[in-house]
């Protein structure tokens, strides 16, 4: 686990070259097919050097959940124990880690015909006055959303018409969780303006690569829209309002930049609050050795 431009990928490939691993992605961008340059996604020599699982399995037109992650993840990782290797969970959507380490509660099922229906109403009325109407039927579950978080007000919304239940109660109800054993390497950076440096040059390299000519090709073949999942991934949320004419190619990469630390600075927020796992300095040079003995130690407790 780590922030965005951590070395999580390249700590997994070392990590291959010593051990029988498989790399399960645990990136709720990486799961959508056409979408390479801006999820870093592994390259073909990268995925045939190493059996990868979870990447290329929807179109960004569809959406994923961490249930469906959930029982994904869970399937890739009895397949792989099946053959004698290891599962090696790599990637920094830190809210698919806390579902397949602490289960998740009974939740129904997405129901699309209610869902196009609060999104017609936010059309005509807004996020903030669908926000403020969730905000008098489940105060909790409001009080921890922005007014423009469309995706998580939606879904809290539609449990509540489809259940008469607040999500935040069911929440609080009984998880399931996997029976597996996990063994938690969080890479976290010793200096944070490193990895800002790592951001900025990982955002000018997408640029470089066609990140904005990657979504141009994108809305040509699918039928998208800037509320879809995939779009409001970070980067394609920024080149998306470059493509609308918002804003110039200068302004993307700066709104693109800001946004990745965001995202980084959110994602070791959660690494603090996850229990049982043991920090790397993630810009050791000695970073693949530290990994690989715990891994080493894990594996021999295992065996005995």
């Amino acid at each position: 686990m780590g922030p965005t431009a951590s070395g999580k990928s390249a700590l997994a490939a070392a990590l291959a070259r010593r051990f029988r691993v498989e790399i399960v992605s645990v990136d709720s961008a990486q799961v959508y097919r056409g979408m390479d340059v801006g999820t870093a996604k592994p390259t073909p020599a990268e995925r045939a050097s190493v059996p990868h699982h979870l990447i290329d399995i929807l179109d960004p037109t569809e959406a994923y959940s961490a249930a469906r992650f959930r029982a994904d993840a869970l399937a890739a990782v009895r397949a792989i124990a099946a053959r004698g290797n290891v599962p090696l969970l790599v990637g920094g959507t830190m809210l698919y880690f806390k579902a397949l380490r602490e289960g998740l509660a009974d939740l129904p099922e997405a129901d699309p015909a209610l869902r196009a229906a609060i999104e017609a109403e936010a059309r005509a009325r807004g996020w903030p006055a669908l926000h403020a109407e969730l905000a008098r039927v489940d105060p909790q579950t409001a009080g921890r959303l922005k007014q423009g978080d469309a995706q998580r007000i939606e879904r809290a919304l539609e449990i509540w018409r489809s259940t008469g239940v607040p999500m935040s109660k069911l929440l609080g109800g009984h998880r399931n969780a996997p029976p597996l054993r996990l063994v938690q390497i969080a890479l976290v950076p010793g200096d944070r303006a490193v990895l800002h440096r790592r951001i900025e040059a990982r955002f000018e390299k997408m640029l470089a690569d066609g990140l904005v000519e990657e979504l141009e090709a994108l809305r040509a073949r699918h039928s998208l829209d800037a509320g879809l999942p995939s779009m409001r991934c970070v980067g394609y949320r920024q080149a998306w309002a470059h493509l609308e004419g918002e804003y110039d190619r200068a302004t993307l990469r700066e709104r693109g930049v800001f946004a990745t630390r965001q995202l980084a600075k959110r994602q070791l927020t959660w690494l603090r609050s996850t229990p049982d796992t043991r920090e790397l300095e993630c810009l050791a040079p000695d970073l693949a050795d530290r990994a690989a003995a715990i891994l080493a130690d894990a594996l021999a407790e295992a065996a005995a």
